[in-house]
């Protein structure tokens, strides 16, 4: 592990995490990109110094044999933070600013996808992530679910409301919580502003100020969510969180 070198001038550059095999390399992320993956939580889940958004670090590790799924990598990459950064944390529930997601006084403007043979078989499901290009992003969230996020918009295809809180959560400046009730799979699209997507991406840990302006007049995500029969209300919700409650700022020596 070590302080990052200032990103080049020359436009090309690598930033985010990249596994071949049994290595793991992270470059220029910050502490606040290793927590989120570490202990599994959302930027807005973690109460810490303000420097953790702004120093970046890289980190070259060997993932050790018989260490395989998320949990494990969770758990290494835990441990390697506590022992690098003297890190010590606690957990506890807060009440925070957040929108609550609900179907809109006209009812759900969408129609519920058929339950299909594989639905029922969560041992079958995998996250996967691909393209990243002009065509977009589409990750896959089991058979025939995935969500492909585009420039200004995010098509979901069988999806389920409690899966895209996340997506929505990083698009707005607050958490959101599924109080829908609605338990089935559905077909959408949600469109989003310049301003949006920079918040989606700079929750992902990437660089945002290489992003263009669209033009032209922009739907809000909370118009583009009452087009769907929903609306997004501002209320407090109980947050688990992590507060840091000591952390150094330079990492010890490899």
């Amino acid at each position: 592990m070590k302080v990052s070198e200032p990103l080049g001038g020359s436009g090309q550059f690598s930033i985010g995490v990249h596994i071949d095999g049994a290595m793991v390399r992270c470059r220029y992320l910050s502490l606040l990109n290793y927590l989120n993956m570490a202990y599994d939580v959302k930027d807005y889940q973690i109460v810490g110094p303000d420097w953790m958004t702004s120093e970046h670090f890289d980190i070259v590790a060997k993932r050790p044999e018989g260490v395989e799924g998320e949990p494990a990598l969770r758990g290494m990459m835990a441990s390697l933070l506590e022992d690098r950064f003297q890190l010590k944390m606690h957990r506890e529930t807060r009440d925070l600013p957040a929108y609550a997601l609900v179907v809109g006084k006209g009812g759900l403007k969408i129609k519920e996808v058929p339950p299909g043979p594989d639905d029922a078989d969560n041992s079958k499901v995998d996250v996967n992530v691909t393209g990243g290009g002009r065509g977009g992003t589409t990750v896959s969230l089991g058979p025939g679910s995935y969500l492909t996020y585009g420039l200004n918009k995010v098509e979901a295809k069988k999806v389920t409301f409690p899966s895209i809180m996340d997506t929505l959560s990083k698009l707005m400046d607050r958490p959101v919580v599924d109080m829908t009730g609605l338990t089935g799979r559905y077909d959408f699209s949600l469109e989003y502003s310049v301003t949006e997507l920079k918040n989606l991406v700079r929750a992902s840990g990437a660089d945002a100020s290489q992003i263009p302006d669209f033009g032209g007049e922009q739907p809000s995500i909370f118009t583009s969510v009452e087009s769907l029969g929903l609306k997004l209300e501002a209320r407090k919700a109980p947050v688990k969180v992590i507060v840091i409650d000591s952390v150094q700022k330079t990492p010890t020596a490899n």
